[in-house]
């Protein structure tokens, strides 16, 4: 029952952005550009700015960046065999290759470990908002229909402010700066409101998808990727990383997290199958209910 008391809020807030958008009416790709390029990086600069880091900081980098690429390795191999365009592979990454860790992993790992557990748990989703914003915007850049391929993805990398913060932020700390009690207070103010308004906007965003154009097939082959080979190809790294058996397991529950809100975020920002990246977050975190508990009782 925790477990579901602690989705109760999540929905409330994808909730409130699609019945607002049904509503009223706004226009999301402005909202997601404010929340990627003016509130996000200031979420990561806080965590980078007050968090002491550690060799096992190291690992569990290491870690998110072998998931990460063995996935889009999945996602290669399916877009090949069902000979998927660039637009299509693209749009699969998206949807398959990142996890929700912030508004949905953290409280989850919460729940189950506590405050030991809490803290292993944002480094590692601090860590995937940078893989998201360097590989997830390669991938969400190189698939719109604007961009010249690669060399439009990099340059879109080389935009993002996310990892300026993060640099700022370690920096800042490494020479002992202290911010002050007011800017802090800002900082804290931008930081808090960063996750609910990706979550909004979600909720806006599905609320733009069309039944008849929603991709089963697809989708289907997300949910897979995602759902079920994520947390098997996350064992078989934990096995190799000296670390303890506690972030072990929640490096595992953290790659069972469904489709990761940001990512519909890049393909709104960048026109890359944002309807089908949304309906595989919608229905990846709705099919979560199912499945993380089979995951919880095989982990723990």
């Amino acid at each position: 029952m925790d477990f579901f008391l602690i989705l109760i809020p999540i929905f409330s807030i994808f909730a409130l952005g699609y019945i607002g958008q049904k509503k009223i009416g706004f226009e999301t790709k402005t909202i997601s550009t404010m929340a990627l390029y003016l509130m996000s990086p200031v979420l990561v600069f806080r965590t980078f700015y007050t968090t002491t880091f550690t060799i096992t900081y190291v690992y569990m980098a290491l870690y998110t960046f072998a998931l990460c690429f063995s996935l889009i390795a999945v996602v290669y191999l399916i877009a090949y065999i069902r000979k998927y365009s660039v637009k299509e592979t693209c749009g699969m990454i998206l949807a398959s290759s990142f996890m929700n860790n912030g508004n949905y992993g953290t409280p989850v790992v919460l729940l189950l470990f506590g405050a030991a557990g809490l803290d292993y748990a944002i480094i590692l989703m601090v860590i995937q908002q940078l893989v998201m914003c360097t590989v997830g915007v390669y991938y969400a850049a190189k698939g719109s229909e604007e961009g010249d391929g690669v060399r439009a993805a990099i340059r879109a990398v080389k935009r993002m402010p996310i990892v300026y913060g993060a640099f700022l932020g370690f920096l800042l700390q490494a020479f002992h700066i202290d911010l002050g009690k007011s800017m802090t207070q800002a900082i804290d103010m931008v930081a808090d409101a960063a996750i609910p308004t990706v979550m909004i906007v979600l909720g806006m965003q599905l609320a733009k998808i069309s039944i008849k154009n929603f991709e089963r097939e697809k989708v289907s082959l997300s949910l897979l990727t995602k759902l079920a080979i994520s947390p098997c190809i996350a064992y078989l790294i934990t096995l190799f990383l000296p670390v303890d058996e506690m972030i072990k397991q929640i490096m595992i529950i953290m790659a069972a997290m469904p489709t990761a809100a940001n990512t519909t975020m890049y393909a709104l920002q960048f026109n890359t199958e944002p309807e089908f990246v949304s309906s595989a977050t919608l229905v990846s975190t709705t099919l979560s209910l199912a499945t993380l508990p089979v995951t919880f009782f095989i982990v723990l």
